[in-house]
């Protein structure tokens, strides 16, 4: 940086800020560069073993030369050539990279401690900022995930942990695509693995659930036990009215006994029916029945 002030000729001072231009290319980095170039056409043919790179279809290289960015943005797929001594690469596979959130031991908003762990995946949309704006972007992924992960879920009750687990992940996934964005990285998908509860909470929620079915299937046998009591009432007066239907009831019970292993069986007989034979009468037949 320049600083200079000079007068003018209405007797005003001028002063004036001469910042150099970052982009340029100082002397010793023109001599080294000069130098490399040198230095592969004495070596030629052997020095392109080392000028000539190779990226994949899934990959790409930002090139520094000096320390500074080359031009041009990233390199890649195919071929591309760089000076030795004076020119380093890094590689940034663009593929989609999965890795497992390890267990968080997270204390949900009604007091309850579990462990839960989950699964991102994330892929490299800005291979420039991957390499430039953060040292290592994988790790800090993983790190910044571990801790959205406790965040999120420190924010849900139990029940809703248990019962809402996409609305939790897209959550997840939303946050840390915010986060990473300036990383040049992209979240595709969060998905939660398992929800481990203390093995005492467990207990207390198998008793819980025990305790519910028994409870509705008391309430179900009591609306059986009214249903049946209602259809006998039904029944009771229909042979009221038709004393006939009675003892044919009574035929139809021992036709399905005798169906049934042979032993002695105690059957109670009304003493109506038996009237009609004491009188000498013969029982009435209804006329529908056949004789």
């Amino acid at each position: 940086m320049d600083f200079g002030c000079h007068d003018k000729d209405s007797g005003e001072v001028e002063c004036y800020f001469e910042i150099p231009n970052p982009h340029a290319v100082g002397c010793v980095e023109k001599f080294a560069t000069f130098f490399s170039f040198l230095l592969v056409i004495i070596t030629f043919p052997f020095s392109l073993f080392e000028c000539f790179k190779v990226v994949q279809e899934f990959e790409r290289a930002v090139i520094f030369r000096l320390g500074r960015l080359r031009k041009g943005g990233v390199r890649g797929p195919g071929l591309f050539f760089i000076l030795p001594c004076v020119d380093t690469y890094r590689k940034v596979d663009l593929r989609t990279v999965s890795f497992d959130v390890p267990p968080q031991e997270v204390l949900t908003r009604d007091s309850v401690t579990v462990a839960v762990d989950a699964v991102v995946y994330y892929r490299i949309k800005e291979p420039l900022n991957a390499v430039v704006r953060v040292a290592d972007y994988s790790a800090s992924t993983r790190l910044l995930a571990a801790t959205t992960l406790r965040n999120v879920l420190g924010m849900r009750d139990l029940a809703q942990l248990l019962s809402d687990r996409e609305a939790i992940s897209h959550m997840m996934q939303t946050n840390l695509d915010v986060a990473t964005d300036p990383w040049g990285v992209e979240v595709e998908r969060v998905e939660i693995k398992d929800v481990r509860l203390p093995v005492q909470l467990q207990r207390a929620m198998a008793a819980e659930a025990e305790a519910d079915r028994e409870a509705r299937a008391k309430i179900i046998a009591a609306e059986g036990e009214i249903k049946a009591s209602k259809a006998l009432r039904e029944a009771s007066l229909v042979m009221l009215d038709n004393p006939t239907a009675l003892q044919l009831r009574y035929l139809q019970s021992l036709n399905t006994i005798s169906a049934e292993k042979s032993s002695t069986i105690i059957f109670p007989f009304p003493m109506d029916f038996l009237k009609c034979f004491l009188s000498g009468s013969g029982p009435s037949i209804p006329p529908s029945l056949p004789v």
